[in-house]
């Protein structure tokens, strides 16, 4: 992305944060002001009067600053093709996606990631483009799928990288997914299946079979797109041969179920409750992870912020596919832990509601012993792990 293209971004999301930031500070200030009881309802959170005017003025001033800033920079970038360093500028784009990426989509923020498949660069998806972006292809295709706030440059950590090595010792192509992690997990596991149908259609050699490895969030899309691609009728689900899920939160993250319950606390008084709209900036893929979410039915028409039991619709692992899961934990035997992020039993699938476990076949999951989350990218045991499921000869038996 060139610097102007960058500034745009980040100036826009600044301008956003003082108008969200001018609305919270109102909302105590009403409150305040109002006087109400410590616990229960309070104001509509708006000022009325000279005090009113004060805030809405601030906000037309912003939008106008706004306005006038998109014009100089629109103009500063017609003369400017500079890059910035590209990792960097990937490192950058990832976390603020995985943070706020639903509101950078749906404000037309050009710091919103498009998905795309990738190797290095983004991948052509016509027959031609593609012959000559893959000179090398085979007919394995091993699909990469990264997790929150990640992108496809996270699968290279401290000098591995498991897509390239298993292309170098087991004959795959690696195909690397890009992805706005901060949208619905649904809404990526959708535009995933209807990319993948025309990657399979447009690959430039006969495709012998697709392989999915999937890192965390990761694993939750690319079930939503087989989900999605089977109702839909599309092909490739009948070439995938496997799906591997390394500490894949099937049924959610503690963490996101603790950052609700604080939202929800800081509701309960009035003069607090404004703050509660900081915890509402969190992404709707942040979200989706509190129970696992994968299909629209999980969050469509209710309140993704509210306190409330799972409701997911239960989706189970693919029929006829080997699914293999891989879990860590910080301790050794004990499994407690987990691996920081995601606990053992989620990311083997495990749930207390007979209905909504995944089931895996014992010699297809696996638990790391002493490893934390981002660990699953690099562990050379983990590494062996992949080796050897995705040598073995693939049966026609299901799970």
């Amino acid at each position: 992305m060139n610097p102007p293209t960058v500034a745009r971004g980040v100036t826009s999301l600044v301008f956003d944060a003082v108008d969200h930031t001018s609305r919270i500070v109102e909302g105590m200030h009403a409150n305040i002001a109002a006087a109400p009881p410590p616990f229960g309802k309070g104001t509509d959170q708006r000022t009325r009067g000279v005090t009113g005017l004060v805030y809405t003025s601030i906000r037309i001033v912003n939008q106008v600053a706004r306005t006038v800033t998109d014009l100089v920079l629109d103009l500063s970038s017609r003369g400017s093709q500079s890059q910035a360093p590209e990792r960097e500028s990937d490192s950058f784009r990832s976390v603020l996606n995985g943070v706020l990426g639903d509101h950078l989509f749906d404000s037309g923020n050009p710091l919103a990631m498009p998905t795309s498949f990738r190797r290095g660069c983004s991948l052509p998806l016509d027959r031609e483009g593609l012959a000559a972006a893959v000179p090398e292809a085979t007919g394995k295709i091993l699909l990469l799928v990264h997790g929150l706030c990640m992108s496809d440059r996270s699968w290279r950590r401290r000098g591995h990288d498991h897509g390239a090595a298993l292309e170098r010792e087991l004959g795959y192509t690696a195909v690397y997914l890009r992805y706005n992690s901060g949208r619905h997990v649904s809404e990526n596991g959708r535009e995933l299946a209807a990319l993948l149908e025309t990657l399979l259609a447009s690959w430039p050699v006969a495709v012998e079979e697709l392989t999915i490895v999937a890192h965390s969030m990761g694993g939750l899309v690319a079930r939503s797109a087989y989900h999605y691609a089977v109702e839909a009728g599309r092909r490739w689900p009948e070439q995938l041969s496997r799906l591997v899920f390394l500490g894949t939160p099937h049924h959610g993250a503690p963490l996101e179920r603790g950052g609700n319950w604080l939202q929800s606390m800081a509701s309960v008084s009035p003069y607090t409750a404004p703050l509660s709209r900081l915890g509402m900036l969190r992404s709707a893929g942040i979200t989706d992870l509190r129970f696992g979410n994968v299909t629209d039915e999980d969050w469509r028409d209710c309140d993704r912020f509210a306190r409330g039991a799972d409701g997911r619709v239960c989706v189970p692992l693919p029929a006829r596919i080997d699914c293999h899961a891989i879990a860590a934990t910080l301790g050794g035997a004990d499994h407690f832990l987990g691996d920081g992020l995601v606990p053992v039993a989620s990311a083997l699938g495990r749930h207390s509601e007979a209905r909504r476990c995944l089931s895996f076949a014992e010699s297809r999951q696996w638990v790391g012993v002493r490893m934390n989350h981002l660990e699953l990218l690099d562990r050379p045991e983990v590494y062996a792990k992949l080796g050897e499921w995705l040598a073995i000869r693939r049966t026609s038996s299901p799970r």
